[in-house]
């Protein structure tokens, strides 16, 4: 298999020899039938259609093969495979040290596969006459120190901020890389008045009827309903607009992996299925087609 994954090493805890072994789920399950197997697959929710995409094509191409995708967060997948509940973590963002030391203490081994880009949206409702903005503003968004539109250039009213709840891989990103602006040893947080909502598509729909919201969100989940903001590293530009062509060339300043991770290399079906995933060409169309883009590796 084109290795495409790299398994992590980012503190001197994981001083240990390599585990190519399948985990416990992956093997009760292989076991207890040799007619079918079964793959539990969980967490971002970023991710979830992309992945319930590919698990019900595959299923129609392998029969024999039996895929559960559920949603529930990034840091409920992880979770999970720290635990031992399933095969396959789905990630909007990449796993913790600590979430490795403690999947190291307990036997597993993450390995990580990136599987898909993916850009974070600004929108904003349509009324507002607001078009662009820079990190910095937006950052000073949600930590509440800009409160107004007027403060920068709309109309005199109060901004609600929407933001994803903690659980969530998005919501992780969008914390650390544009309210801290990158910075690690920054630990501002959220204003204390943004709103906290469990979908995507909730974000969407609150945008959507309320003229004052703000909020982010993968852009497969972007819909007309809303208007993009363009963004800016610095005041005097370039403000881009998030696409599959600013993803690549580099040129939207807030774009992500999308990962999976398993406990240790995978093996057998899980393989082949994780293969399948990031290799073959119908698995990367559902990428384009539900607005992600597919990764390539350097």
């Amino acid at each position: 298999m084109k290795r495409l994954a790299i398994t992590i090493f980012v503190t001197a805890a994981i001083l240990l020899t390599s585990c190519k072994a399948l985990s416990t789920t992956q093997l009760s399950k292989e076991d207890a039938s040799s007619s079918a197997a079964f793959i539990e697959n969980k967490g971002s929710d970023t991710l979830v259609n992309l992945a319930l995409a590919w698990a019900e094509h595959y299923q129609e191409l392998h029969p024999e093969i039996q895929i559960s995708v559920t949603g529930g967060g990034s840091g409920t997948g992880i979770t999970a495979l720290i635990n031992g509940t399933v095969d396959i973590a789905n990630a909007s963002r990449q796993i913790k040290s600590e979430e490795i030391e403690t999947a190291i203490s307990k036997g597993i081994e993450p390995y990580e596969f990136i599987v898909a880009n993916d850009a974070i949206a600004m929108i904003i409702n349509p009324e507002n006459p607001i078009d662009e903005l820079t990190l910095e503003q937006v950052s000073k968004i949600y930590r509440g120190e800009i409160r107004n539109w007027n403060e920068l250039g709309g109309e005199d009213r109060p901004i609600v901020r929407l933001s994803r709840e903690t659980n969530s891989g998005t919501h992780i990103y969008f914390l650390e890389t544009v309210v801290r602006l990158g910075n690690k040893q920054d630990k501002s947080l959220f204003s204390t008045d943004t709103l906290l909502l469990p979908s995507s598509e909730g974000i969407i729909a609150e945008v959507r009827e309320n003229p004052n919201a703000i909020g982010y969100d993968g852009l497969g989940y972007v819909t007309p309903e809303v208007k993009i903001i363009a963004l800016a590293i610095a005041a005097q530009g370039p403000f881009v607009l998030p696409s599959a062509e600013t993803v690549r060339d580099g040129t939207y300043p807030i774009s992500r992996h999308l990962y999976m991770y398993t406990n240790g290399e995978p093996q057998g079906f899980i393989r082949d299925y994780l293969e399948w995933i990031i290799s073959s060409n119908e698995s990367q169309q559902f990428v384009l087609e539900l607005g992600f883009v597919p990764y390539i590796a350097d």
